[in-house]
């Protein structure tokens, strides 16, 4: 995949569902193709709960950022960030501290051409093609390194993203690797899906034909990821139950996803 803010439209492939594409069908986009609809519906047959659950982690996205912002960060890196469903990372920032600087990153191009077409004339937030299986190039990229100074506390977000790398791909290293270039009083926010509540083999099967994998992981191996991190009440939690705003949706209690919300102290 390139990198940068340049890309070709061969890039795209419709071929196979795409996560983003996948998540955008579910929660009443149209930035989707057939495909993925497709593969939106056997995932809803396989798991239920699966749109309540996709409300239920924008929900907790935009609780996290509130609270991050709220701390005092103005910085946000988000990685991972999906096609865009309004109200959006930068709108729920900016609405608190207009001064909230905010880079998106993600690898398919077509979150890419929807999210700068979004941003158009934005000189707080920028759009960049990047992996998160190559964190140092993320961490490198000029337009990232033009938005985010990394001398100064900066909100990551791996929201919804780390369940699409394989163990083979080292999620936990390339974690590892962006909290080293974070500074003191950065936030880690994330959230990953689990099969702890429910058997979700046959979920994890609509995805053996996409473009990633889910990799479905246990409390124990989310909480890995936090390492270096002190998290903050309470703690990972199912997200809806993370600092929740209201009351849960019936049925939140199976709701597959983890949240937290974690600050580096040193």
């Amino acid at each position: 995949m390139s990198q940068g803010g340049g890309f070709g439209l061969g890039e795209i492939d419709t071929s196979r569902p795409h996560p983003a594409r996948i998540y955008d069908y579910l929660l009443g986009g149209k930035d989707n193709y057939e495909v993925d609809q497709r593969a939106g519906d056997r995932l809803a047959e396989a798991a239920p709960e699966v749109r309540a659950g996709l409300r239920a982690n924008r929900a907790f996205l935009r609780r996290a950022v509130r609270y991050v912002v709220g701390s005092g960060v103005r910085q946000v890196l988000d990685i991972g960030t999906g096609l865009p469903t309004s109200p959006n990372v930068h709108e729920v920032a900016q609405t608190l501290a207009p001064d909230v600087r905010v880079a998106y990153v993600d690898n398919d191009p077509i979150v890419a051409a929807h999210a700068n077409a979004l941003l158009s004339g934005s000189g707080t937030t920028s759009v960049m093609l990047g992996d998160l299986r190559d964190p140092r190039s993320v961490l490198d990229n000029p337009e990232v390194r033009r938005t985010i100074d990394f001398d100064e506390p900066v909100a990551l977000l791996l929201v919804a993203v780390l369940h699409f790398l394989t163990d083979a791909e080292d999620p936990a290293g390339a974690v590892a690797t962006l909290r080293d270039a974070l500074a003191p009083g950065s936030f880690l926010v994330l959230s990953h899906a689990t099969g702890d509540f429910a058997d979700r083999t046959a979920a994890q099967a609509v995805y053996s034909k996409a473009t990633a994998t889910l990799n479905l992981r246990s409390r124990a191996g989310v909480e890995r990821f936090f390492d270096g991190f002190d998290l903050v009440e309470p703690g990972l939690a199912q997200v809806p139950f993370w600092r929740p705003d209201g009351r849960p949706e019936p049925g939140s209690d199976e709701i597959g996803f983890y949240g937290g919300v974690a600050r580096r102290t040193g």
